[in-house]
């Protein structure tokens, strides 16, 4: 929400992309619980092997959601402010949220991170991806391989 009221004051389009992006990220973890929980579930009359697969299905609607709704919106948001360009207010408002955000997802990161060692053990990081059943802690670690969450390898946290 401090994005949303972010681009509202300063009239930054870049805000307004982050803050979509930030949706999408809130909605992504969402379906990833829901797939995780989906996927626990016993087999019945329905699922006679179980719905294992389910993790599976809710990790790609993820990053057709990531690609997709954030990608759309930031082009969209992109051309709409080349075509008619606004005069920004205020950047320090910006800077103070993005400052704030890179905290919170950078210690989101780190969780995720610590997570994936932890699941790593002493094989390479190469084989514990290949090798890998969950995808959900990938999704999350290799989604948000930059604190901003915009995905650019570019930038650890």
């Amino acid at each position: 929400m401090a994005k949303f009221v972010a681009a509202f004051v300063t009239g930054s389009a870049a805000m307004i992309s982050e803050g979509v992006h930030s949706l999408v990220d809130t909605g992504n973890g969402l379906l990833l619980l829901w797939g995780v929980r989906q996927a626990a579930k016993p087999p019945d009359d329905r699922h006679p092997f179980g719905r294992g697969k389910e993790l599976y299905f809710w990790t790609l609607i993820v990053a057709v959601l990531i690609f997709a709704l954030g990608g759309g919106i930031s082009i969209y948001e992109g051309i709409k402010h080349v075509r008619r360009p606004d005069q920004q207010t205020n950047s320090t408002v910006n800077d103070a949220v993005l400052g704030f955000a890179f905290l919170f997802e950078g210690a989101a990161w780190v969780v995720a991170f610590r997570a994936f060692q932890e699941r790593k053990g002493r094989r390479s990081f190469i084989q514990v991806v290949r090798e890998g059943k969950d995808p959900t802690t990938f999704t999350v670690l290799f989604e948000d391989n930059r604190p901003d969450g915009q995905g650019d390898p570019s930038g650890p946290p």
